[in-house]
């Protein structure tokens, strides 16, 4: 049985804070750490850049899709989305996935921080988790405006400082970029790497992506895909590139990319910590929003309360450790995205 789509009134959201939520929602510890990019494109030498290069087109061609289709639909829960593109079957399993992920996802940026805060100011590891937490949480209560601009405007600033630490590197040593280790990656291949990496993220992104779809013009949420979609690969690219050029110095690191800050200057190296940490943020929130909001009605008096719980978990889960949850649960959501992903691609919204 056809579904029929509901019209609702067109909105005004630009593509500029399209784009920045979509990168926003995407970025996170491991991307501005490098240990992201390391992991799933960099083992692969300048293979790498070929596997990013088909992440960035696909991340383009299926953002767009998911918010084209939620702007038809009208729905402003994912869940909406999920069961249309997945079907009696396929749906429940893919809500599933993104539900216990979302935590998951929330939890490691969470511990992050506490990884963070521990690392550079030598505070205890519960001050970052707890800080973290509490601060996803009152964003998130605050309501989905709050989130969207807290996103939109805080990742220009990260951009901006990632591509300035990345490029004065590239232009400051001699490089080399011949290194690779492919028997160091998760996966066998470049390819199966970059749809894997675009797998986890867009189905992490998804339950924000939903109701940006609903605030937007199809036109303006096609350019903010696109424009999403290069801003995360030329980031991503220069931190590759970055990685691959001191390798043998960075590579071994748990967070490259601040080490790589320390070689510009002491004083960049702490204006990166933070910027690491509002990268967090960006993701912990866009996280957090869309577990509570799968569970519980943004309209429902539960909400906030519901909100205030989640996140008091995340800190309790975070403790388990960055790296650990990081090893365990990106590779899993990887895989299991493939599902969404796949449903998405052939599926039909007209």
């Amino acid at each position: 049985m056809r579904r029929e789509f509901v019209k609702r009134p067109e909105k005004n959201l630009p593509a500029f804070k399209v784009a920045a939520v979509y990168i926003g929602t995407v970025v996170g510890a491991g991307f501005a750490s490098g240990q992201e990019i390391l992991q799933f494109f960099g083992y692969f030498g300048l293979w790498g850049i070929a596997g990013l290069a088909l992440a960035t087109f696909l991340f383009a061609v299926l953002g767009a899709k998911v918010m084209l289709i939620a702007h038809n639909i009208g729905g402003s829960s994912y869940k909406e989305l999920v069961d249309l593109v997945g079907g009696r079957w396929l749906g429940p399993l893919i809500n599933f996935i993104i539900s216990f992920f979302l935590f998951g996802i929330l939890a490691a940026m969470v511990a992050g921080t506490g990884a963070v805060f521990e690392q550079e100011f030598g505070w205890p590891f519960f001050v970052g988790l707890a800080f973290m937490a509490g601060l996803a949480g009152l964003t998130v209560i605050a309501g989905l405006s709050k989130v969207i601009d807290a996103i939109s405007i805080v990742v220009p600033f990260l951009v901006i400082t990632l591509l300035g630490v990345g490029l004065y590197f590239l232009f400051s040593v001699p490089l080399d970029l011949s290194w690779s280790s492919p028997a160091s990656a998760t996966l066998p291949r470049w390819y199966l790497s970059g749809l894997a990496y675009v797998s986890y993220n867009l189905t992490l992104a998804v339950p924000l992506l939903v109701p940006m779809g609903t605030l937007a013009t199809p036109q303006s949420l096609k350019k903010g895909a696109i424009i999403g979609a290069l801003g995360l690969g030329g980031s991503a690219l220069v931190i590759l590139l970055t990685i691959l050029g001191g390798a043998f110095g960075v590579a071994d690191f748990e967070i490259p990319m601040l080490v790589v800050a320390g070689t510009v200057s002491p004083a960049v190296r702490f204006i990166y910590t933070f910027v690491l940490v509002a990268e967090v943020y960006t993701t912990a929130i866009s996280n957090l929003y869309g577990f509570v909001s799968r569970l519980v009605s943004v309209d429902s008096p539960w909400f906030k309360p519901f909100t205030v719980l989640v996140a008091a978990g995340s800190f309790f889960a975070g403790q388990l450790g960055f790296s650990k949850i990081v090893a365990t649960v990106y590779p899993v959501i990887g895989i299991a995205g493939l599902i969404f992903i796949f449903a998405l691609a052939f599926k039909t919204y007209q």
